[in-house]
């Protein structure tokens, strides 16, 4: 029903709500004018002329009422009337007005009060008068005292006031809408510069940014505000190109590996070990499933899917991982700890802590150490190498998505350079954070988790 009244641009809408407003306040405004602007210049007629028959009148009663009147200029006569009808005392230099004898007052010492149309005669001139009456008793009988003011002034104040409310009131509206109309384009002007900026840029194209006008208001944090999340969506396109294309790049190596060895083998059948074959092509076949299952992982945890969360215990996990490990090329040892109970998923803490050892035991010499700990009110995993560390300048690079240095190649061939990006996301997933530690000599990684308290 809203739509309907009001239009849909927020010009039209805001310039119709400023007009409605105004409207309201013109009308209260003239409404209280007209209602009490025409008693109240009548008021203040009827006052002086009272006061000047009230005069004349006292005149009148201590008998010393002169033949000519003293009026005041306000007035347009006075006249002192016998029974009879004959002028005792009037106006000086108005010998031809009118008396009001035919207006009677009803009761003595009262003032009565009308309006009468006044005119000299063999003037044109008509004056709309108002007219008080009062009998008061003098000496010689009673007499009545006429006053009259013109009410023409009153009238022609009147008639401007009706002209300036019935005339000045649309007038005054059509202002106030033209100027809001004006006045909230221009404000949105700045706003629709961004709206056609905003429909030039494509994916393919996501360098262009909106212009920031420099009012400094709300539309100029707006412009700001859309090219701060162009810049993140620029960011984040070309991440996902080059993620693409390194997931393209490390796929198709297993890919033509395998597809070498089996394209050897079935051109040259007498000739092929079916053993090595097959075990090769085993090995391509379990690099693949670890890059496709890291793959998916990152992307769940981009897509923010949250898998079921328990109650796991990090000490445990810890402890399980130290027992699959036992008797390899490095020995990796696990402090004693205390339960550490952190609340999460028990695939993805489990697959944290293999990418972390996995990458641990790839670089150590001979010894890798991992403990668990508190540190208000998080539980802290570190683990240590022995191995020759990471420069400072590549600290963190090491987590970002397929970024393998080149002291991890020569170590290991077949890794993908997803193992610690991925170990960092399951971290941040968790509410907690994954950082490589000053240490000299060898590497420490340190995982912080929010221990549940539940």
């Amino acid at each position: 029903m809203v739509e309907r009244i009001f239009p849909r641009s927020i010009r039209a809408r805001l310039t119709t709500v400023a007009t409605l407003v105004a409207a309201v306040a013109f009308t209260t405004t003239s409404s209280v004018a007209l209602a009490t602007v025409p008693g109240s210049l009548r008021d203040v007629v009827r006052t002086g002329l009272e006061v000047a028959v009230g005069q004349v009148a006292e005149q009148a009663r201590a008998g010393q009422l002169p033949a000519h009147l003293q009026t005041p200029s306000s007035l347009q006569l006075l006249q002192v009337v016998s029974p009879g009808g004959d002028v005792i005392a009037a106006t000086p230099g108005r010998p031809g007005e009118p008396h009001l004898a035919a207006i009677r007052p009803a009761r003595p010492g009262v003032a009565h009060v009308t309006e009468h149309v006044l005119h000299r005669a063999g003037d044109r001139e008509h004056h709309h008068c108002m007219v008080v009456a009062m009998r008061v008793r003098t000496p010689d009988g009673p007499v009545t005292v006429y006053g009259a003011a013109s009410l023409n002034r009153v009238n022609a104040s009147l008639a401007a006031l009706y002209a300036l409310v019935f005339l000045g009131t649309p007038l005054m509206l059509a202002g106030v809408a033209g100027i809001t109309w004006l006045i909230v384009g221009s404000a949105l002007r700045p706003v629709e510069r961004i709206r056609s900026e905003l429909t030039e840029i494509t994916g393919k194209d996501l360098s262009r940014r909106v212009p920031v006008p420099d009012t400094g208001d709300e539309i100029t944090r707006l412009a700001r505000t859309t090219n701060a999340t162009l810049d993140r969506l620029e960011r984040s396109a070309e991440t996902q190109r080059r993620f693409v294309a390194d997931a393209s790049h490390e796929l198709r190596s297993p890919i033509t590996g395998l597809r070498t060895r089996l394209e050897f083998a079935t051109t040259y059948p007498d000739e092929t070990d079916w053993t090595v074959t097959g075990a090769g092509a085993l090995e391509s076949a379990e690099r693949l499933t670890g890059i496709i299952d890291e793959l998916l992982m990152l992307a769940r945890l981009d897509a923010g899917v949250t898998p079921e969360r328990v109650v796991v215990d990090v000490c445990r996990l810890v402890g399980e991982q130290v027992r699959r490990r036992a008797g390899g090329r490095v020995a990796v040892v696990a402090a004693p700890c205390r339960p550490a109970p952190v609340l999460g998923s028990a695939v993805q803490l489990d697959r944290l802590l293999t990418n972390l050892l996995d990458n641990a035991t790839r670089h150590a010499a001979g010894r890798v150490e991992v403990v668990v700990g508190e540190d208000g009110g998080e539980v802290v995993v570190t683990v240590t190498d022995d191995g020759p560390g990471i420069a400072p300048e590549d600290r963190e690079r090491i987590f970002e998505r397929f970024t393998r240095l080149a002291a991890a190649r020569a170590l290991d061939r077949g890794g993908t350079g997803l193992g610690l990006p991925l170990s960092r996301e399951i971290a941040v997933a968790h509410g907690g954070g994954l950082v490589l530690t000053d240490r000299r000599p060898g590497s420490c990684f340190a995982v912080r988790l929010p221990l549940y308290a539940g």
